[in-house]
């Protein structure tokens, strides 16, 4: 793939804001996303007026609410004449696809300052109509024959422990880790522990994956500011001159895959995960050794596993044992999703990829409190997939 010669722009996340997560939030996908912009625009300083560009993510709002023309509601509700914008939609990768889009338009120069919202209203459906919706989301061959993403989930998850000799509680483990983190997040949809017992013990859903291998269905709206170098620190320094430098965006990439799975030569190979990282990486300038703390799209337990080998940070088949040994912890080697991941902070569709955005700079920012920080954290990355593997989207922040 040719070089993008604009990723030498310095960008910078200047303000982030992110709603609770919840199963039924009671308010309009439009009030959520307002609300998220808001908070992102009061913690960067800027005001409204300054915003040149709008990329709202959504996936679902046709299917479940009949909603459209949802960036130009936002923009209205927000107050934010003049500026431009546009909606985005790429799945279960929205957040993230939303978050490139206002990067690439601070670095080709059609804006100064953009703000970037993810959300999404679940509960605006019934649990029929939100299952008939993420069904579609596969190829239409495979949906035409019943299989849906909790049914790959099951199959991969059956084909990673057979080959790779891995015990169920692995996965398990990996549903008690993102529930631990999320005791102590204030916006995850599950803030109670969870043991590897409890996960053991919960209804099979799609063999050998339970209940508590499977992110909820969620409400919810995340939102950044994305500002020039110099903008983010100018604006920075006015709101608190003890705050730390806005994270920069050191990388960004994102790459599709074989759309059917069956069509995959191997089904636990993810070739667009594989390929953003790649990617990023190289963009970055970094190596997987480099990143202090991770975001990973653990829809299913599997995926963390299976996306961890994937983007190198450990070989195949070998992913399972770190997280068994507690490399993945908070206090481990690598921390991964330490705001409780898709499993247990929830996974509204369009506010997914952003809330891992929010959750990197609230660490490198050096937020957070003790109980959920990774100290000394410097070198942040999150990845967002769409479907079960269709299309990924990677970010690398540094501090």
């Amino acid at each position: 793939m040719a070089p993008n010669p604009t990723d030498s722009t310095d960008v910078r996340v200047a303000g982030v804001g992110m709603t609770p997560f919840e199963s039924d939030s009671g308010r309009s996908l439009t009030d959520l996303a307002a609300t998220a912009a808001e908070e992102a625009l009061a913690d960067a300083a800027v005001d409204p007026a300054d915003v040149d560009a709008l990329h709202f993510g959504n996936a679902l709002a046709e299917a479940l609410d009949e909603s459209a023309g949802l960036a130009n509601a936002l923009a209205a509700a927000l107050g934010l004449d003049g500026a431009s914008a546009d909606r985005i939609e790429n799945t279960s990768a929205t957040g993230a696809s939303a978050f490139h889009r206002g990067v690439e338009a601070l670095r080709g120069g059609d804006a100064e300052t953009a703000l970037v919202v993810g959300a999404e209203k679940m509960s605006a459906g019934d649990t029929r109509d939100v299952t008939e919706a993420i069904s579609r989301l596969v190829h239409r061959r495979e949906y035409a024959q019943g299989l849906t993403l909790p049914s790959f989930g099951g199959l991969a998850a059956g084909a990673y422990l057979d080959r790779h000799d891995a015990p169920r509680e692995a996965l398990a483990a990996v549903a008690a880790k993102n529930h631990g983190n999320a005791v102590d997040n204030p916006v995850a949809q599950f803030r109670k522990s969870l043991g590897v017992e409890d996960a053991l013990d919960s209804p099979v859903v799609a063999a050998p994956l339970r209940l508590y291998d499977c992110c909820p269905m969620s409400d919810g709206a995340a939102a950044v500011v994305l500002s020039r170098a110099a903008d983010a620190d100018d604006d920075a320094a006015t709101a608190d001159t003890d705050r730390p430098p806005a994270p920069r965006v050191a990388g960004i990439a994102s790459a599709t895959g074989t759309h059917a799975v069956a069509e995959r030569p191997d089904p636990l190979s993810i070739d667009s995960v594989r390929t953003a990282g790649e990617r990023v990486f190289d963009r970055a300038g970094a190596r997987p050794a480099d990143v202090d703390v991770a975001c990973i799209h653990d829809a299913f337990t599997v995926l963390e596993l299976i996306e961890l080998e994937e983007l190198g940070f450990y070989e195949t088949g070998t992913a399972w044992e770190a997280t068994l040994d507690g490399d993945t912890a908070l206090d481990g080697e690598l921390p991964v999703n330490p705001g409780g991941g898709l499993k247990a902070r929830g996974h509204p569709l369009g506010a997914t990829g952003l809330s891992q955005i929010v959750e990197l700079v609230w660490q490198l920012r050096g937020d957070l409190p003790p109980s959920r920080r990774v100290d000394g954290a410097e070198t942040g990355f999150a990845i967002n997939v769409a479907g079960f593997g269709n299309n990924s989207v990677c970010t690398v922040l540094r501090a």
